[in-house]
Parts: C-alpha cells; structure tokens; sequence
C-alpha cells in the first residue's frame, strides 16, 4: 500500500532523495505534515519540485554528445568526469533493455513532487494567499515542463494528472499512454491556468536568491515553444507514427496535418514576446560604457555574452540546477583551451569536446548568407591554403596559414567556434588595438593547443560555452565566471515566432511584416544586413519569396544563432530533417600533425585533410526513445515505440 501510494506508472518509478533543498522526501504522512507545517518547510519542498529540471548543458543531458554537432573520441581521459554516455545515441546504439540517458523515472518522480506540493500547499498556515497562487502557479509550470520533456522524449506519454490514492486498485494504476495531442492539451492548460491574472510575477524581484524561478514571460515563453513542436512534421500529421496505437486500438498520433495548430503557435508566440518586452527584456548587446575596444571586439563579447553572461537581458529561462563552473567537468572544462604558452604541459586541460567540419561550414558568410550560396565565394576554393593578413588580424593571427572556409565568415563563427590560428579574445589579454598581443590557438602537435596526443579531435572547439574572461591561472587551474545553463534566450523566442508565421500564412502573408522583423533583429544583433537584402545582394536567388525557401532560411538562422545549446538536437527531429543530418559524416582535421613535420606549408596541407570521425545512423525508430522493456513487462498496458 505504501508503494501505491505514490506511483506514478506502476512499479516502474522509485523514491529517491532529491537533493539538500529538502532533507528528508516525504514517504509517510507525519513526513507530509512536517514539510507543509510551515512556510520555510513549503518552500524547501517547492525547491525540490524544480531539482527534477533536466540537466541541460552537461554530460547526461543527451543533445550534448548525442546529436551531431558536438564530438568526442571514447578514449579521452577526461571520460572519468565526463559521461559519453550520449555516444552511444551518436553511434547509434540505443536500445530498449537499457536505454541511453533516459528521463522516464527522473520525470515522473518530478511529477509525483509536483502533484504532493499542489495536493498539499492549501495545509500551510502561514503562507499569505498571494504567495501560495504564486507557488502554485510554478508548480504547474514545472509539472508542464516535466510532461513536454517526456513527449519530446518518447512521444505519447501517461499523463499524471493528479497522485493515485493509496486505496487505489492495483490495475489504476497500469496506466496507458495519452494520444500525442492530448498530452499537448494537457501541458498548454496547465500553463494557461499558470498564467491568468498576476499568480506568476513578470520579473523577479531578487536576482540574487530567486534567480532561476519561474515568470509569467517562462509560462508564455514555455508554452510558445510548446505550441511550435506541437505543429512541426515530427507531431503534425506524422504518418510515419501511424501505425503506434493502445491495446485498445486508440491511435496515439492523429496522421492529419492540421494547420490550426500553426495559427495557435502564432499566437502563443506573440503573447509571449509581448510579456517579455513588458519585463523590460531585448536582445543583448554589451556596454562599452569606456569605449574600450573596437566594433569587431563589442560585437564578439556582445555574441559570447548573449550565452554565457548570467542574467543579461535576454535570458527568458536559465536553469540553475545547472550551473558552469570551471573544474567541475562542465562544458567550461571540457571545452577549456591551453591559451598560455606557460601551460602548455597541463595535462588536464586538453579541449575534449569539438566540432565536426560541417558544423563549422553551417555558418555564413560574413555577407549573411550560406557559404554554398554566396556568389562571392568559389565554393572549390574553400580548403584551400590562405594567410591573414592585417585586415584579418582580430579575427585570425595576422601571418597565420590557414583555410580559406575560414575568412571572411560572419560574426558568430568567430565568436562561438575556436579554430587553429583563430584569434581568442580574452583569457587574460584584452588590448585589442594590440592584435598581436591576443590569445589565439595553435592546434598543431608541438604548439599551445596541440593535441599532444590526447584531447581536441576535429580541430574545432565550441567557444560558446566558455566565457570571454576564462582562462588558466596555474597548470590545470581554470579562473573563470559561473553561469546558469539558459533554457530559452530571446533569439530563441522570435526565431520560433518567425517559423510560426512562416508555417501558418508564409513569407507574404498578413504577419510577413512582423516575420522579417524578428530574424532580422536576431541577424542585426549578429552583425548582419537583414534576410531580403542579403539574399538579393549575395546570392542569385530570392529563396526568401516561398514557403519553402524561407523555412530552409529560418531553421539554418535556428541552427547557427542557438548552436550548441542543445536547440539543434531537438529541432532536427520535430522538423524530421534528422536523417540528412546525421547521414552526413562526421568529419575533421588531421590533428595529429606536428610542427616537425615539414616546412611550413607541408605541415598546413598535412592538417587540413578531413578526417572520418563516424558514420552516424538515424532511422524512424530513432525520433523517439524506447520504453525500458522491464517496465513493459510490469506494466503490459504501456506500448513499445515504433521500431523497438
């Protein structure tokens, strides 16, 4: 009976400690009375509802090295304090007897917390009414979010609408999966009820302790994002799940396209930015206040900041349970170069996470526009050998040899990805009228940043993870600013706007005005000229004039704008572009070359061969993650997903 009493899914979850925000997890009713006989007790008991938050940003969280965009070898050293767990989803090697990275137990904990604390905070006697609609109001953001991470995860999921009784019979609780819509309606009405009046604050008052919590622009933000994947190929007439359906025969996806559910998502989106403006929120841009440095400089920290500044002015959500921090095996560490000639004996800083080639030829042109497309650029000269010159200096080490792919591309590519030769601002040195007085990197096997046998395989670092002031203070020492994984930034919010309007009416419908408005504010904040004029000025198409076109324009503007933040992971999949995306091979450079090599130029031409990394595999099946076959086999109502 004390098991029933709180399951979710029969015998599939267990009771876990939860963390120091509360002591003790309640399993009994003197428990229950302790954690709600106080507001102190409540809050703590609040805090644990949010300790369930997926890890974003960190080795269990599956979009870090699961998808296709950021890579490892399995021999790196730093693997014991770094999972790669998520190679095993890269390679594809998922399977149903022991998934890889699952958040079925984690979520479902997650929602038995939030249903106690909902069942519970009427009890507390001295919590004033506003607060306690406040609370409440988090709680059901939380048990909103909870739910869309398991249907981003496995699709049609149980919903958990309320805790089972512990007099419930045995067979309640062999719950079943709700069809895929039916989960979104349910996760939208929590958060509208989250959202009407004042329940929810529009700013948090004190940054210092609340940071993190929940806002009515999160609620909105949340449901936004929401309402897009409900719409998008993966859960909008999806016939590829046509055939996954109950014992009963009840279909859990509706094979119809239904354009209403892009016409909700242009509202949703819309709602929500109209709540952020009203928090006082916009895109970032860095003070120079003492006009320190130069354009090219502000721009780069503006674009490194806009990630990893915490609480700059265009984070919507940020998840402190997630907190970067150099030398805990974060994604500072793990992506962490030398820099410093005096440390380049550190054999614990070694730059483990990189990037294959193709993620670094995603970026634009510094003319805004693809690479293939720009009629400015001879695509058959990309790798060719080029050296920096002057003009070149804050961006590539003026004298530097490196590939063509690499000049001339925009903003963000030198501000987020960090390649041989490529110039690193910060880190200790920050005189940039001074170019050659700046870091920058020198992969080769002998150099500061070379592999030296272990470490960095691509010949790519994500730069974006590491803030501009980091740098290495002692042999394996990292000094460096902390900050909260972002959830959802702002960028992020007008993009989906944008694709919403896209889907629902395209580029020259009623909202086309507004469309163009909000990428264009995202490209003007990245240093480029807006979609209309660069596709007319720098290529030989104006793709932008259909659907189609412009869908292709606005899911690469998602790509480049939230690369690395574990965005990339789950758009491919609800755009169903997946497959031709990891059926493209992971590539990168020959980073076993030494400066021993040859002469200059022959040990640039050794560098610059691409290197197979893997052949990545993705089928129908791989949209969604198996259900563990053991709680199949305790719950025999439960489905297995397509193809496991």
């Amino acid at each position: 009976m004390k098991k029933l009493k709180f399951i979710m899914v029969a015998a599939i979850m267990s009771l876990t400690a939860c963390g120091d925000w509360l002591d003790v997890v309640p399993d009994g009713i003197a428990t229950l009375d302790m954690a709600f006989n106080s507001r102190t007790q409540a809050r703590k008991y609040l805090a644990t509802c949010y300790s369930y938050m997926p890890k974003n940003g960190g080795s269990g969280d599956p979009t870090t090295l699961g998808g296709d965009d950021i890579w490892t070898r399995r021999t790196t050293h730093f693997s014991n304090r770094f999972s790669l767990a998520g190679l095993n989803i890269s390679e594809g090697l998922q399977n149903a007897t022991s998934p890889v990275l699952p958040r079925w137990q984690g979520m479902y904990e997650a929602l038995r917390v939030c249903n106690t604390f909902l069942e519970n905070v009427d009890l507390v006697p001295d919590l004033p009414a506003w607060e306690r609609e406040q609370w409440a109001a988090e709680a059901k953001v939380l048990k909103a979010y909870y739910h869309f991470s398991l249907v981003q995860m496995y699709g049609p999921v149980p919903l958990i609408r309320e805790n089972m009784p512990v007099d419930a019979d045995v067979y309640a609780v062999k719950v079943e999966r709700a069809p895929v819509d039916e989960c979104f309606n349910y996760i939208v009405q929590l958060l509208d009820e989250a959202s009407e009046g004042d329940m929810l604050p529009t700013i948090i008052l004190d940054p210092a302790s609340d940071y993190g919590r929940i806002t009515k622009p999160i609620a909105l933000a949340l449901k936004a994002k929401v309402l897009v994947t409900a719409a998008s190929p993966l859960f909008n007439g999806n016939n590829d799940q046509a055939t996954l359906q109950n014992h009963d025969g009840t279909l859990l996806f509706d094979a119809t396209f239904r354009p209403e559910k892009w016409e909700s998502a242009v509202a949703a989106c819309k709602e929500a930015i109209d709540i952020c403006h009203e928090a006082g929120m916009l895109l970032y841009t860095f003070d120079d206040a003492a006009n320190r440095y130069t354009d090219t400089t502000r721009l780069n920290i503006t674009l490194r900041n806009a990630f990893n500044l915490r609480s700059n002015s265009e984070i919507i959500w940020a998840n402190t349970q997630m907190i970067s921090i150099p030398g805990s095996g974060g994604m500072i560490h793990a992506s962490m170069p030398k820099l410093n000639p005096d440390y380049v004996n550190s054999n614990d800083i070694s730059q483990w996470l990189g990037m294959p080639i193709k993620i670094a030829e995603m970026f634009y042109t510094e003319n805004g526009v693809p690479l293939s497309e720009d009629k400015t650029r001879n695509v058959g000269d990309l790798y060719n050998l080029r050296t920096a010159q002057a003009a070149d200096k804050l961006y590539i080490r003026q004298g530097r040899t490196t590939i063509d792919m690499h000049f001339d591309r925009e903003p963000r590519f030198y501000a987020w990805v960090g390649f041989d030769g490529g110039v690193w601002f910060g880190a200790g040195q920050y005189n940039d009228k001074d170019a050659l007085s700046l870091r920058y990197l020198g992969f080769k096997v002998g150099e500061t940043d070379g592999s030296q046998g272990q470490g960095n395989w691509t010949g790519y670092l994500p730069k974006k993870f590491i803030p501009y002031e980091a740098q290495l203070n002692a042999i394996n020492s990292i000094s460096s600013p902390s900050y909260a994984w972002p959830v959802m930034r702002l960028s992020d919010l007008y993009l989906l706007y944008a694709e919403a309007i896209n889907e629902a009416d395209g580029p020259n419908g009623s909202n086309s005005a507004e469309l163009f408005q909000y990428i264009d504010q995202v490209r003007a904040r990245a240093g480029l000229k807006g979609v209309k004029e660069s596709w007319d000025t720098y290529t030989n198409n104006q793709k932008y004039n259909t659907q189609t076109g412009l869908r292709a324009i606005i899911q690469k503007e998602r790509l480049i704008e939230l690369s690395f933040e574990g965005q990339r992971f789950w758009d491919i999949r609800r755009w169903k572009t997946a497959p031709t995306e990891y059926h493209t091979p992971l590539q990168g450079w020959n980073m076993m070359v030494s400066t021993i090599d040859g002469t200059e130029e022959e040990v640039n031409r050794l560098m610059y061969q691409p290197q197979l990394l893997l052949e990545q595999k993705f089928g129908i099946r791989d949209y969604f993650w198996p259900i563990r076959t053991s709680d199949i086999e305790v719950n025999p109502n439960l489905v297995q997903n397509i193809g496991w």
